[in-house]
């Protein structure tokens, strides 16, 4: 049986949207706790924003609005996964620099957020340090934050999904 895209309700949408953050975040997980990889305050941010789109996707997938509902969802989703987007952005340009032009390494991020107010943290974080220009690998030739720019990509064709669903389609 085969199912039109523009046949899919905003559930349908935001459950394909929820199992693939569900997926970035195990991969991201198993890095971590399997691989051993320590993620960078870039990481951090863009495990954040994961969450944050994930966030969107359930309430979404759970309230399965009808009429202009599912368009504000796919904002919302949008405005989470373009933030990830971004911050990947940043990391895929950080680590492209040459070694000269990598920033110095600052403090750990849980020592910024007990001393600094939010807005410097976020502010610090993103201009990057050291520690996130950092390859620790390559996996079919691309870094993880390659790859993770590549999954937010991806992700971003969620909301998008729901902003250009047919009306008629938001009401099943």
């Amino acid at each position: 049986m085969s199912v039109s895209l523009s046949r899919l309700s905003v559930r349908q949408w935001s459950l394909a949207g929820l199992a693939f953050c569900a997926l970035m975040m195990g991969v991201a997980l198993a890095l971590q706790y399997a691989a051993g990889l320590e993620p960078c305050p870039l990481c951090i941010f863009q495990r954040i924003a994961v969450i944050a789109a994930a966030g969107v996707f359930l309430v979404a997938a759970i309230h399965n609005p009808r009429g202009w509902g599912g368009r504000v969802y796919g904002v919302l989703g949008l405005l989470a996964v373009g933030g990830g987007i971004a911050v990947a952005g940043r990391h895929v340009w950080l680590q492209s620099l040459p070694p000269d032009q990598v920033p110095s390494c600052g403090p750990g991020l849980d020592y910024m957020l007990e001393v600094l107010p939010l807005w410097d943290v976020l502010s610090r974080v993103l201009s990057g340090s050291g520690e996130c220009a950092t390859i620790d690998g390559y996996w079919w030739g691309l870094t993880l934050p390659q790859w993770t720019l590549i999954g937010f990509a991806l992700l971003a064709l969620v909301p998008l999904g729901l902003l250009l669903m047919p009306r008629r389609a938001r009401h099943t």
